[in-house]
This record gives C-alpha cells, sequence and structure tokens, in this order.
C-alpha cells in the first residue's frame, strides 16, 4: 500500500523540499535525539516482555530439566519428544504447503522459540482465572474455555508470529501467515506438553513409565490442534499484511475463528467420549482417541480448503503471468520440490 501524502507534498515538485511541514526524517539534533528515545522505548519494552517471558519459562521448566537430570530419568527426555512428533509432522506438512518460497530457518526457529516463550504468559492467565471460575461449575468452566483459554492461547501464538517473522520481508504472502502460525502452534505444544508430562509423572505414587506412556499419549493427540488452530490465525494474518487499511478487522476474525474453535475442543473433549461410551461398546481411551482424531480431521479440512484455493489462485497466476508457467498433478506438491 502506497504512503499517504499530504496536499503539500502531493502538488509539489520532487525536489522541494518540505522537511517539517508534510514530510519529515531525522536531520537536526533534536530529531536524531527524539529518534533515539523513541527506538529505546519501543526495543526496550520488547526487551523486557522477552526477559519476562524467559524467566517465567525458566521458573516453569525448573521441574522437567531436574526429572530428566535425575539418574535412569533420561527416558522422560523421550517421551517429550515422542509427544510433539504429530504436531511437528503436520507443522511440516503445512511448511510443504507453500506454494511460494521456503522460509528462512531462521526465522521458523525463532518463531518456535518466541511460542514457548509467550506460552507461559497463558499459562499464568489460565492459572489466575481458572480458580473462580472452576467455582461456578460447568457454566463456569465452558466461559472459562471460550473467553479465557482458547481467546488468550490464540493470541500468545499469533503473538509469536507478529513479533519476530511478520516484519520480515520473508514473509511475502498470505500464506505465509499459516506457515509460521503452524510452527508457533508446534512451538506452544511442546512446553504445554513437556510441563503437563512432568507434572504428571512428578506427582505418581509409582509406575512412571505407565504414567508417562499415558500423559504422553494424550498429549501427542492435543499437539495436532494447537498447530491447526494457530495456522488458522495466521493465514488471517498473512492476509491482513496485504490489506492493512483492514487488518485489525482480519487479524480479529482469524482469532476469533481459532478461539471459538479451541474453545469447542476444549468444552466438548470431556464430554463427547463419554457420552460415546456409554452409547456404544466402546471403552473411554477408543473414544476419546476417536473423538479427537475426527474433531482435527474436519477443523484441519476447513484448514486445506483454504491453503488449496490460495495454490489454486497462484498457480492460476503463475500460468498468466509467469516466465514458466506449469501445471501441478497433485495439491500439495509444490513446484520444484
Amino acid at each position: 500500500m502506497a504512503r499517504r501524502r499530504d496536499p503539500v507534498e502531493a502538488a509539489s515538485e520532487e525536489s522541494t523540499d518540505l522537511y517539517d511541514v508534510s514530510t519529515w526524517e531525522p536531520r537536526s539534533r533534536l530529531d536524531r535525539f527524539a529518534y533515539a528515545i523513541y527506538t529505546a522505548i519501543n526495543y526496550g519494552l520488547q526487551t523486557i516482555v522477552l526477559a519476562v517471558a524467559f524467566a517465567i519459562t525458566v521458573a516453569l521448566l525448573v521441574q522437567p530439566a531436574l526429572l530428566v537430570l535425575e539418574e535412569g530419568s533420561i527416558f522422560i527426555a523421550v517421551f517429550f519428544g515422542l509427544s510433539v512428533v504429530p504436531a511437528a509432522i503436520l507443522a511440516a506438512f503445512i511448511w510443504y504447503s507453500d506454494i511460494t518460497t521456503n522460509e528462512p530457518l531462521t526465522l521458523l526457529v525463532a518463531t518456535f522459540v518466541l511460542a514457548v516463550l509467550f506460552a507461559t504468559f497463558a499459562a499464568v492467565v489460565n492459572s489466575l482465572f481458572s480458580p473462580s471460575l472452576q467455582a461456578l461449575g460447568s457454566v463456569g468452566m465452558i466461559l472459562f474455555f471460550y473467553l479465557i483459554v482458547g481467546p488468550v492461547e490464540e493470541t500468545v501464538k499469533l503473538l509469536a508470529v507478529r513479533f519476530f517473522a511478520y516484519r520480515s520481508e520473508a514473509f511475502d504472502a498470505v500464506i505465509d501467515g499459516a506457515v509460521y502460525g503452524a510452527v508457533a502452534g508446534l512451538g506452544f505444544a511442546a512446553i504445554e506438553n513437556t510441563l503437563y508430562i512432568s507434572g504428571a509423572i512428578a506427582t505418581a505414587d509409582g509406575g512412571l513409565l505407565t504414567v508417562a506412556a499415558g500423559t504422553t499419549t494424550v498429549r501427542a493427540l492435543v499437539g495436532p490442534g494447537h498447530v491447526i488452530y494457530s495456522a488458522i490465525a495466521g493465514y488471517y494474518l498473512g492476509l491482513a499484511k496485504f490489506n492493512p487499511e483492514h487488518a485489525g478487522s482480519i487479524v480479529t476474525k482469524g482469532l476469533l475463528i481459532a478461539a471459538f474453535i479451541h474453545g469447542t475442543y476444549n468444552v466438548t473433549v470431556g464430554i463427547v467420549p463419554e457420552l460415546i461410551t456409554g452409547a456404544t461398546p466402546l471403552p473411554f481411551g477408543a473414544a476419546f482417541i476417536g473423538y479427537v482424531v475426527l474433531f482435527d480431521l474436519a477443523i484441519g479440512a476447513f484448514l486445506y480448503r483454504k491453503i488449496a484455493r490460495y495454490r489454486r489462485a497462484f498457480r492460476a497466476v503463475r500460468d498468466d503471468t509467469g516466465p514458466e508457467p506449469q501445471s501441478e498433478p497433485t495439491e500439495f506438491d509444490p513446484p520444484g520440490r
């Protein structure tokens, strides 16, 4: 979007000096001083946010670190890794579906790390509101999932994308938002799984291997959801970047969709499997796994259609204007790969 110009600037010759009239750049000492103060405040606030997030993350990871360092407990680290495998595969699939360009590894890693750090903000907010809303019973829990968990967790994941990758020139296509959103979801799932697994092991009376395996299985099923939800919100963030006049509304729409889906999952995952178990001979574990998989497939199909539509539009443009138009036989077979 072109920079808006004052009428004086628009009507003047390019060589006319309009400094401090309708244009401005740091020239004088006061200009440079003001610029330096703004830059310091801007980056200072960002540094403070990162520092606080880092401190909270370190505090939360003390227990998992101690468990891993204990003699004979190295297997716990393996469970931490296994818990994110399905989410990592899904994030890799979304990355692979990017038909435009490969995203720089540095930005992908930075987004993952930022998601890990910012996830702790969600943990703090959730812990603050959980007791009071839980006291209201079922209604309170529904409000908690829809008004706190969904919006807060999806916001912090999107913040991980907005904080760094969004500002990069490498973020040059709408679909890039889905890619970075998926990576942010992976980072969030990684630390959340770590905290859940370590917490379950720390409070277990015995049978650590059984407890770790069971919790890892549950968290492995939950992880892909985080990737899908934040990829949806990320797609709308990408759309907002290229529609700055409606950016706020677009980002809000993406967050509303992702938060509602997230809240719906949290509300129904504790109810539907029990209903299935009561109406069928299926054990609870099988009903739980089946419901989570079907839920993720349904929401994943929503995301898939958005990505597929973008890919079709991209191909159509390339076929019309590209130097080497090409036809791709499969829906997710990016060119040159």
